[in-house]
């Protein structure tokens, strides 16, 4: 899975072809051992979380 893009700490990583778990094409938000799953097309939250103000930072940078 590749690396797109990393700010504040985050780094995200590209899936775009998943037909085992997710079903849809979608990123990986890593921080301090915790990662959320965010679907491309929306930005909906598929997987897991991370801590409030990363979560925030990152649904506000438009992905």
């Amino acid at each position: 899975m590749p690396t797109i893009s990393m700010f504040y700490g985050i780094l995200i990583r590209m899936f775009f072809y998943d037909t085992d778990k997710h079903k849809k094409p979608h990123i990986h938000a890593e921080y301090q051992g915790q990662t959320a799953v965010y679907a491309i097309k929306d930005g909906e939250l598929l997987a897991d979380s991370l801590p409030a103000k990363k979560h925030k930072l990152f649904t506000q940078a438009g992905v």
